[in-house]
């Protein structure tokens, strides 16, 4: 099978999202098809609706049997499907830009591009049922699969953690906590600062992931200074793999509590630590999070849900012990990448020979 990609920028693992398309490649060539992957620029949101025209005149001269699309690519696509010929279109769907919090006028333009486009294809891959539901208060989302994402990428480092290793760190000094994440508002990690201010007891934040706005950046700085738990709170950046699962194999908490999230890989990956997963109402944590058992569900907006589910930890280590053993759990039962990969190939498969 010859399948066409389309993402902006490179192929890596920046963002979740990012990280759904690279393993799906890497499934999708291991059986054996030819995958390319078209790169369109990452400009403003203005410009990438002026690419339509150039989106256009490379699409047209790839042959392929099914073409993938980021959904995030969906200004650049917008006018850009009805003018293809007859292979199938195929939208993967992380969540929906008009989720995000924008001022009115944007929010308006906005759904009503992101609204045409998703109307444009044919089908689609989804993230999580939230999502698909997302897409369905839009348009018709069948014919579609839900692949969700996996969080196996730290196998080669012990994962998922066996029992003695969890209950062994769980007696070590303070709740280590540690969030994971491009800094950008929609995270949310300001809610968590404000929320662990008020939290007794001692507990420390790790703070993981690139500046995506520096301003939002700089305001978190500002933020623990101002709550005066600047010395309780560490950013480090983008870490490397080994840095990450090095930070995760230390922490005994997952906390991201984002505005909205399709999915959340990272709360998955950090749940093969042994970590508790705290993730937010909004979007499709509550899918992969089971309240009180493996981790905690709360409302984003809400500081004192997330206060009152971390600071029993702080206090009762057996109690983190017992959330920490169903977290690795629930890791253990599920889909691996390969798993995920082969859900969406076999989708694929079947709707190629459906149009032939």
């Amino acid at each position: 099978m010859d399948v066409g990609l389309v993402v902006y920028g490179p192929l890596d693992d920046r963002s979740g999202g990012y990280r759904y398309d690279l393993e799906l490649v890497r499934g999708l060539r291991a059986a054996g098809d030819e995958v390319t992957v078209v790169s369109l620029p990452e400009r403003s949101y203005r410009q990438r609706l002026r690419d339509n025209v150039s989106a256009l005149r490379r699409l047209r001269d790839i042959d392929v049997d099914v073409l993938l699309q980021d959904e995030l690519c969906h200004p650049s696509l917008a006018a850009v499907n009805s003018h293809l010929d007859d292979t199938p279109v195929v939208s993967i769907v992380h969540h929906l830009n008009s989720r995000e919090a924008h001022p009115p006028w944007r929010q308006h333009l906005q759904q009503a591009i992101e609204s045409r486009y998703l109307r444009s294809v044919d089908a689609f891959v989804f993230n999580s049922e939230t999502t698909r539901e997302t897409v369905a208060a839009v348009t018709d989302p069948d014919p579609n699969v839900v692949a969700y994402p996996a969080g196996d990428r730290f196998a080669s480092d012990g994962v998922p953690l066996d029992d003695d290793e969890i209950r062994a760190r769980a007696t070590d000094g303070p709740l280590q906590i540690v969030t994971v994440g491009n800094l950008e508002p929609r995270k949310n990690v300001d809610g968590l600062l404000r929320a662990l201010a008020r939290t007794n007891g001692q507990w420390r934040l790790t703070v993981v992931g690139a500046a995506v706005d520096d301003r939002y950046e700089h305001s978190l700085h500002a933020l623990a200074d101002e709550l005066g738990i600047t010395d309780w709170v560490t950013f480090t950046g983008r870490l490397s793999d080994a840095d990450l699962a090095a930070t995760l194999r230390q922490s005994h908490l997952f906390a991201l509590p984002s505005h909205y999230e399709g999915f959340g890989i990272a709360a998955l990956e950090a749940m093969g630590f042994g970590l508790p997963a705290l993730v937010s109402a909004a979007g499709g944590g509550s899918e992969l999070v089971t309240h009180r058992e493996d981790g905690f569900v709360v409302d984003p907006t809400d500081t004192s849900q997330i206060t009152d589910a971390v600071a029993p930890l702080v206090r009762n280590r057996s109690r983190l012990v017992s959330h920490s053993l169903a977290a690795r759990d629930r890791f253990v039962e599920h889909e691996t990448w390969d798993e995920t990969a082969q859900t969406v190939r076999s989708f694929l498969t079947d709707l190629v020979a459906n149009v032939e």
